[in-house]
C-alpha cells in the first residue's frame, strides 16, 4: 500500500503546489489544480514533446518520466545545484511544496536553452542512453520482445538457439506488476541470483486490448504457472519447485504409498531441507520464468489423450506436422545409424541413446514414414511411459483414481476452466482445480472430510473468474508442460511467437558439424 499512498500523495501535492508555480510561469493557476490537466500543462511549461504525457501512463516508464519532469521543473526556477536536483527527483513531495510556499521569490526562467551552447560529451551520451532506454522499454513492454529457445521441448518447430520476436499486441500487452526493475533484465541480476526488481512496489494485473484471442495451435509464451516459488539456485530456479519438493518427499518416505499417507509431513521436511541447502523465494507473476509451448486446449474444452493422440470434446484433432515422439528402433546394420542421422537431419538432441544396432530418438510422423521407406530398420515403435503411472508426476499429481493411471500419452479427460463456467465440486475433482481456485483466483480453500469450504463457506460448486489454456510442447516425450503441472491462466499469457530473427546452433547440443548460424531459419515465421 505504501507505493500507492506515495503516488496518491504526489498527485495531491501537484494540485496544491502547481497553481502557485504555474502563476509565476504565466499559466493560469486553475490549470495547476486540475489532476492530469496540470501534468499536461507542466509538460508544456517545460517545453517537452506532447507524447511525454502518454508515457506517464506506461507503468515503470512513468516513474522515470515523473522524476525527469520534477527535476526539470526545479531547473526552470534556478534550483540547479546537485542537492536541489536530487531533492526534486527523490523527494518531490517536499521539494514541490517548498518551491510553492517557501521559495516564492524563485522566478521562472524557463528550461535550459542548449541552442547556442555545446553539451558535454557525457551529457549527450547520457540523454541518448536515457531516451533509448525509455523507448526500448515501451516497445519491449507493450509491442514485442525478443526471446530465445533454451530447451528442446519445442524441437520439430522451434530449435534450441532460435531467437524469436514475441508479439505482445496479439493477445494484448500486460502492464508490468513490478514496474521498478533493471531495464532489459527479466528476474535476476546478471550472473547473480539477486532479484532485478523491487517487489514491494507492485501493481495489480491489467491487460490492454489485443488483436485477438489465443487460438488452438498458437505458439504461446507465458509465465511459468508453478514459478511463484523458486529454489535459489541458478539451475534449479528454472524448474518446477513443487515437483522437486514432491520428489524429495517421496524419496524421504521411501515410496509413494508411504508419502501419500502423511503428505503434509514429508512436504514440510522437503521444504526445510531446500531452505537449508539453497533457500526459497517468492516471485511475482510477471517475473516468473518464460515458457513457450503450443496451445492445444482452449477454455471450456474437454481434453483427453489416447496413445499420444489428442481428443477435444471426444473428437481427435489434427496433430501438427512438427510434433515428434520418442521411438525405439533396431537397425539392420550399425552403419545405418549415420545414414539415418544424415538423411533425417537428426542431432544429439534428437538421438537420446544408441547401443549397437539399437537406439532411441525423437521423430516426427513424417520422419517415421521416411525411415520406413529407407528400409534400414528391423523394428521401430513408440516408447511407452507406463512407469509414470502412480508416480505423482502427472497432473493433478494425485494418488486418487483415475489420476494415478494417467501418463503423458494416456491422459484425461480434463475439463478446462473457462470464465463464467460453473462446475460441481467433489473430493475427487478438487485435486484438479485446487490450484486454480487458490493460487490463480485468490480464494482460501480447505477440505474437511467430504466437505469443501471456499472462503470459510461450504460449497458444492464453483464459478471460475478466469480463462485457462492447455499448453504442450511439440517434442511430446521431452516437454515439461500442462501434462505435468496443469492449466495456464490467462493472466500468465505473455504473447505469441511470430518469427525467428536469428538462429545459432551449439555443437555441444547439436553434435559435430551442426554448430554455427542457421541461415535458413532466419526471418522465418513461427508456425
Amino acid at each position: 500500500m505504501i507505493p500507492w499512498i506515495l503516488l496518491l500523495l504526489l498527485l495531491v501535492v501537484y494540485s496544491i503546489a502547481l497553481p502557485s508555480i504555474f502563476k509565476r510561469a504565466g499559466i493560469s493557476a486553475v490549470l495547476g489544480a486540475i489532476p492530469l490537466v496540470n501534468l499536461l500543462f507542466l509538460i508544456k511549461l517545460l517545453k517537452r514533446p506532447w507524447y511525454y504525457f502518454i508515457l506517464l501512463f506506461a507503468p515503470g516508464v512513468n516513474i522515470l518520466m515523473l522524476i525527469i519532469l520534477n527535476v526539470e521543473l526545479g531547473i526552470c526556477f534556478l534550483q540547479r545545484s546537485v542537492t536541489e536536483q536530487w531533492k526534486f527527483g527523490a523527494l518531490p513531495w517536499y521539494a514541490l511544496m517548498e518551491l510553492a510556499l517557501k521559495k516564492k521569490d524563485a522566478k521562472y526562467i524557463g528550461p535550459r536553452d542548449w541552442q547556442d551552447k555545446k553539451k558535454s560529451r557525457g551529457r549527450e551520451w547520457g540523454e541518448a542512453i536515457l531516451f533509448a532506454v525509455i523507448a526500448a522499454s515501451v516497445i519491449r513492454t507493450f509491442v514485442f520482445e525478443a526471446f530465445t529457445i533454451p530447451t528442446p521441448s519445442m524441437e520439430g518447430s522451434m530449435l534450441v538457439g532460435d531467437y524469436l520476436f514475441v508479439s505482445k499486441v496479439s493477445y494484448g500487452p500486460k502492464s508490468p506488476q513490478t514496474p521498478i526493475s533493471l531495464p532489459f533484465v527479466h528476474n535476476n541480476m546478471p550472473a547473480s541470483m539477486a532479484p532485478s526488481y523491487v517487489d514491494w512496489f507492485s501493481m495489480p494485473y491489467f491487460r490492454l486490448p489485443g488483436l485477438g484471442a489465443v487460438e488452438r495451435y498458437d505458439p504461446v509464451v507465458f509465465n511459468f504457472p508453478p514459478g511463484d516459488t523458486i529454489i535459489i539456485d541458478p539451475v534449479l530456479s528454472t524448474f518446477d519447485y513443487y515437483q522437486r519438493r514432491r520428489l524429495m518427499g517421496i524419496n524421504q518416505a521411501k515410496g509413494v504409498a508411504n508419502f501419500v499417507e502423511n503428505e503434509d509431513f514429508y512436504l514440510k521436511q522437503a521444504d526445510k531441507e531446500l531452505k537449508q541447502q539453497f533457500g526459497l523465494r517468492q516471485r511475482p507473476l510477471d517475473k516468473r520464468e518464460h515458457y513457450i509451448k503450443r496451445c492445444i486446449g482452449l477454455p471450456g474444452d474437454k481434453l483427453s489423450i489416447v496413445d499420444g493422440e489428442v481428443f477435444i470434446n471426444d473428437e481427435a484433432i489434427e496433430t501438427p506436422s512438427e510434433v515428434q515422439f520418442n521411438y525405439r528402433y533396431t537397425l539392420k546394420k550399425i552403419s545405418f545409424q549415420s545414414k539415418m542421422e544424415e538423411k533425417l537431419g537428426l542431432t544429439k538432441l534428437d538421438v537420446a541413446a544408441t547401443q549397437g544396432k539399437e537406439g532411441v530418438a525423437a521423430f516426427t510422423l513424417g520422419e517415421i514414414e521416411e525411415l520406413k521407406a529407407m528400409d534400414i530398420t528391423d523394428t521401430i515403435y513408440r516408447l511407452p511411459h507406463d512407469n509414470q503411472k502412480g508416480s505423482l508426476d502427472i497432473f493433478p499429481n494425485s494418488a486418487l483414481e483415475p489420476y494415478s493411471s494417467w501418463d503423458i500419452d494416456n491422459f484425461g479427460p480434463v475439463l478446462l476452466p473457462a470464465k463464467g463456467l460453473n462446475i460441481p465440486l467433489s473430493i475427487q475433482n478438487i485435486e484438479m482445480y485446487e490450484r486454480a481456485i487458490t493460487h490463480f483466483e485468490g480464494h482460501e480453500l480447505r477440505v474437511e472430510g467430504d466437505k469443501i469450504f471456499i472462503d470459510n463457506e461450504e460449497v458444492n460448486s464453483y464459478t471460475f473468474n478466469l480463462n485457462y489454456y492447455w499448453m504442450m510442447g511439440d517434442n511430446r516425450h521431452n516437454s515439461l508442460d500442462s501434462r505435468f503441472w496443469g492449466f495456464v491462466p490467462e493472466t500468465h499469457v505473455v504473447g505469441k511467437a511470430v518469427f525467428t530473427w536469428f538462429s545459432k546452433a551449439n555443437e555441444n547440443d547439436q553434435g559435430p558439424g551442426n554448430g554455427g548460424i542457421r541461415w535458413d531459419r532466419m526471418f522465418r515465421t513461427v508456425k
